[in-house]
């Protein structure tokens, strides 16, 4: 089931742009001018239920906030079938590793329903960090934040899995 921030989308992307980094967590409380700092690096974008932001593997380039839907992240070890590992719902954040500066995405996305997002090139966020680290360090704080607690939440999925397959495991 998707979740939604509530925000006024009878003007499409266009209120959208304009009202969205006050509505999502993420830039909340951050100084006008760091705002508008980050204001032009991150780009609107409309998704339909089964778009596929990324593939495991793909160049990482972006890293997005989700406002509206939801978006389920993928991963595919070698010895064993693909699983979810996440379900991003609004206020959430996927695509780290172009933040993080990785080569290439660790894990898949795939919007799951009609999903709204915001989306950054990894580039510019690390260069605007690098070129203002006051706003840099809060930026990166909120990241950490967010991914810290996603992989908290990962934990207990993981767990799960495994202990499926120790069950199993018994079984046979």
């Amino acid at each position: 089931m998707c979740e939604y921030i509530d925000i006024d989308v009878t003007g499409g992307l266009a209120i959208m742009a304009a009202d969205i980094f006050l509505q999502v967590p993420f830039f909340q409380g951050l100084a006008p001018e760091q705002l508008e700092l980050l204001r032009p690096l991150f780009v609107p974008i409309d998704c339909y239920s089964g778009t596929l932001l990324f593939e495991q593997g793909d160049l990482a380039q972006y890293l997005y906030l989700v406002v509206v839907g939801e978006v389920n992240v993928r991963y595919k070890p070698d010895d064993g079938p693909e699983i979810v590992v996440a379900r991003v719902k609004p206020g959430g954040i996927l695509g780290w590793s172009a933040a993080l500066g990785n080569r290439v995405y660790t894990s898949g996305a795939i919007c799951t329903c009609y999903s709204q997002l915001l989306r950054v090139r990894g580039k510019d966020l690390r260069e605007l960090c690098a070129r203002y680290p006051d706003t840099g360090i809060v930026v990166l704080d909120r990241l950490a934040q967010v991914i810290a607690e996603r992989l908290r939440s990962t934990h207990a999925e993981v767990m799960a899995l495994l202990q499926q397959g120790l069950a199993k495991g018994q079984r046979t």
